[in-house]
């Protein structure tokens, strides 16, 4: 019998409430800081007339962040989408305030209630974190795979930030005997794709009555299945596959969310981009800007524009080739422009020009894509929609994981895209800029793990059944 429930929607609900009541105080906290108990009538008047539509900005901007999703972060997580939050909720009300006169917020207010919110949401938030830390259970994985795939599926498992999923049991052998075997053991059960499919519908059918929770890898047979079609013929009901393609409707939509949004980072962006030229004019022989042909929207080749980070020459002898960690073509400038991807910036005119969007797969070079067509059958399909600034695998993904586990969460993008899953990529893009692992390139020195199964099972405490 587990002793610990999980975080239902009751406990989560608590969460936000207690999220939006604190912001609210750490405004009024701001206020009282400012003008003391004598408060002004027009200032506190517009306050309580606007309180809600802060609170849905406040909670937007939230939701949008992943604030409210606790597994597979670290309090060092919570801490950033804190400050973060509440420095984008703060320069939306000013710029609401700026251009509307809709609050008469003085900016003393706002910079104090910015300070007082990120300490207060902080210990509130942290304080969250160890309930849920504390109070819920853990869930015990079981993965079924042949040996061949195991390392890498419990690396992935054995992240630092993974505080509930943890492998408990690795199947390599009579899938459904030793399935079946630990089933009071075990509360969620992974099948890869390597496993035959009449074993593994028969081990879904045992799962599903047993009501275990049921993992699968996103094959593209899995991601086929994303979005159906329900249509009804008489009493019989059929689901047609849904494409990888963005309908009319919403790819209007998404290119008038690229225009305001390009418009906005350009504003934004001026003076980063300014020195940042500056940097490369002054440092390094050559042009200030880089450009290069790359595809996008049904493989129309592009010139792409970047700051540039290498030398001039830097493939004058190699010839294409993906950048990689150290690279000795690399200016010492260029190493800090890609480390907070200031090169990228240029690309805001791409999207102007509507060779790009703010949010899409990130455009490879026609020798890559010749070469990855050629390897991967369903590579094109990433190219139903423009190529981004950023993207799903950028923000989700392992910068340097290779093209085909990247294809899948480009695949997924599409299959799955809405405009707020753009917006929150975009959100979620500025967390990434702080991770050091979001911008290095590719190791040429890493190798993969060639450890023996049994050292990883028993490294990781793992019972081993074949």
């Amino acid at each position: 019998m587990r002793q610990k429930t999980e975080w239902n929607g009751l406990r989560r609900l608590l969460t936000i409430v207690g999220d939006v009541a604190l912001y609210n105080f750490s405004v009024l906290l701001g206020f009282y800081v400012r003008f003391g108990s004598v408060l002004p009538d027009r200032n506190f008047y517009t306050y309580e007339k606007s309180a809600i539509y802060i609170s849905v900005l406040f909670l937007l901007i939230n939701f949008l962040l992943g604030v409210y999703i606790f597994y597979n972060r670290r309090v060092s997580d919570i801490i950033f989408n804190t400050i973060l939050g509440q420095f984008l909720t703060t320069l939306g009300l000013m710029m609401i305030t700026f251009f509307g006169r809709l609050f008469a917020f003085p900016r003393s207010v706002l910079g104090l209630s910015f300070v007082i919110s990120i300490v207060i949401l902080g210990i509130w938030r942290v304080f969250i974190y160890y309930m849920y830390i504390r109070f819920t259970s853990d869930r015990r994985v079981a993965v079924l795979s042949y040996e061949n795939e195991l390392p890498a599926i419990i690396e992935n498992f054995d992240s630092a930030k993974n505080n509930k999923h943890k492998v408990t049991i690795v199947i390599t052998d009579h899938f459904k005997e030793n399935a079946q075997k630990v089933l009071p053991d075990v509360d969620i059960f992974y099948l890869t794709k390597s496993l035959h499919d009449n074993d593994r519908r028969e081990i879904i059918d045992m799962l599903i009555k047993e009501n275990k929770e049921v993992l699968l890898p996103s094959t593209f047979d899995n991601l086929l299945m994303l979005g159906p079609n329900l249509m009804n013929f008489e009493d019989e009901s059929v689901m047609g596959l849904s494409a990888f393609r963005i309908s009319p409707e919403n790819a209007f939509l998404k290119r008038v969310f690229d225009v305001i949004v390009s418009l906005l980072m350009l504003i934004v962006a001026s003076p980063f981009m300014l020195i940042s030229a500056l940097l490369v004019k002054l440092t390094s022989p050559g042009p200030v800007i880089y450009k290069q042909t790359r595809i996008t929207l049904n493989q129309r080749e592009f010139s792409i524009y970047k700051f540039r980070t290498m030398a001039a020459n830097a493939e004058a002898k190699s010839g294409p080739m993906l950048a990689t960690s150290n690279d000795s073509r690399i200016t010492p400038v260029g190493k800090y422009l890609r480390k907070f991807r200031l090169d990228e910036l240029p690309q805001i005119f791409n999207v102007l020009r509507g060779d790009m969007s703010i949010v899409g797969p990130r455009p490879e070079r026609p020798f890559f894509v010749d070469q990855f067509n050629a390897e991967e059958p369903h590579y094109y399909l990433r190219h139903n929609v423009r190529a981004g600034i950023t993207g799903y695998a950028q923000v989700y993904g392992k910068y340097a994981s290779d093209y085909r586990s990247k294809l899948k969460f480009d695949l997924l993008y599409i299959k799955c895209y809405s405009l707020f899953l753009d917006a929150k990529i975009l959100l979620q893009t500025i967390k990434i800029l702080f991770d050091k692992m979001s911008s290095a390139g590719v190791d040429e020195d890493e190798e993969p793990s060639y450890k023996k199964l049994h050292e990883i099972v028993s490294e990781n405490d793992i019972k081993h059944l074949d």
